[in-house]
């Protein structure tokens, strides 16, 4: 035991940098590092099996980011707006992308684990991925079909909108206002 309290030493130096680490050691009676191990493993089973990967990769992708955004948006710093709207613009690209590929995906191995990876590289603000993508690709391709993107949604906003005037389209709420609730 005292082998690997010995290999755990460097580790716990390292995690006493992190005292919401010493709060949830002091709750819960066990070593941060052997929680921090644990975690770890944890991690890399749920890699490695893919279980609950799909839900852990949209999560990371999405719940942090926002939470982000929340506070970015309560400061007064510009800089921090644009990363995570530039961001999200990269996020809304890849989940469509994602999407209609989604069955082709299935059969890369490890490809959750990949996207997992891609989202944090995207979002983390130390390695401004997603302002490297928009920058490199995606500024370029919006700029240039901007025009025919603007006119494809204004065609749905007018298809949308003559939905509703469609004959019969009201015919439904039409014959429940003549009857009464039994």
């Amino acid at each position: 035991m005292e082998a690997v309290q010995e290999k755990l030493a460097p580790l716990r130096k390292k995690l006493d940098k992190y005292p919401q680490l010493q709060q949830l050691e002091d709750a819960v009676k066990v070593p941060k590092e052997i929680i921090v191990s644990a975690a770890g493993l944890l991690f890399a089973l749920i890699m490695v099996f893919g279980i609950g990967i799909a839900s852990l990769s949209s999560l990371v992708g999405f719940v942090y980011p926002a939470f982000k955004s929340f506070q970015a948006v309560e400061t007064k710093t510009k800089g921090d707006d644009v990363q995570w709207l530039v961001y999200w613009v990269i996020f809304a690209f890849f989940t469509i992308l994602e999407s209609f590929v989604e069955v082709l995906l299935y059969w890369i191995p490890f490809y959750y684990a990949f996207k997992l990876a891609f989202l944090l590289w995207a979002m983390l603000p130390q390695t401004k991925g997603a302002k490297f993508l928009y920058d490199s690709f995606l500024k370029d391709l919006l700029k240039k079909s901007e025009s025919r993107i603007d006119a494809a949604l204004n065609e749905a906003k007018h298809s949308a909108s003559g939905l509703s005037d469609a004959p019969g389209a009201g015919d439904v709420a039409d014959q429940n206002d003549g009857k009464k609730d039994s």
